[in-house]
């Protein structure tokens, strides 16, 4: 029977996406390819999430390979992406919903030690019994290891949590370890067609 609902964050709760990022900070052409390279599938944006590297060394680190004249763009990626931010349509009613049932409510994200100041402002965050963030733990998904201390942590049980992310390989490294894994599609409709058939009063 399921009992708990656990989401993770980006691309789940808020977009968190490169190309989004890239268009609010008014950034295009050989520019926009620049600085995607350099800051968004750099081996120190992964390490951010990890917890194994901090904000102000990344950002150093990533200037040092960029021109200056896009040493503000790397400080808003880095520090400011979250103004605004922009919620998944229709999730916090969902999450509001299914917490007004009785589910616990969880999360479970890849996130840089930063998402304790944005997250409160999140809708539906407020229902949440209980987050895990991988930096903090220096642990990320879909390694084994954070999904088993999750588990620990909050004091639940694998085969009563469905577990949804729109990466099928962290759904998958959930999978293998016990919980009931739906990979979400922007598409909150679909999700809770899924939901309904976990069992889940959707």
């Amino acid at each position: 029977m399921i009992r708990n609902i656990v989401f993770d964050m980006g691309n789940v709760m808020i977009y968190f996406r490169k190309d989004l990022f890239l268009d609010q900070a008014g950034v295009s052409g050989e520019d926009r390819t620049l600085l995607a390279r350099v800051v968004f599938d750099s081996l120190e944006w992964a390490r951010l999430d990890r917890g194994s590297l901090l904000e102000d060394e990344a950002e150093r680190i990533m200037c040092a390979r960029l021109p200056e004249r896009l040493h503000d763009k790397v400080h808003y990626f880095v520090y400011d992406w979250d103004k605004p931010l922009r919620p998944v349509r229709d999730m916090a009613p969902l999450v509001r919903e299914l917490k007004a049932k009785g589910y616990g409510i969880y999360l479970l994200s890849n996130a840089a030690s930063r998402q304790h100041v944005y997250w409160p402002d999140i809708p539906g965050s407020e229902c949440f019994d209980g987050t895990l963030i991988s930096a903090d733990e220096l642990l990320t998904k879909p390694e084994r290891e954070i999904y088993e201390l999750f588990l620990e942590r909050f004091g639940l049980r694998a085969e009563e949590c469905v577990f949804i992310d729109d990466n099928t390989v962290n759904a998958e490294g959930a999978y293998r370890c016990g919980l009931h894994p739906i990979v979400f599609h922007d598409d909150v409709d679909e999700l809770r067609a899924r939901l309904r058939e976990e069992g889940v009063d959707a």
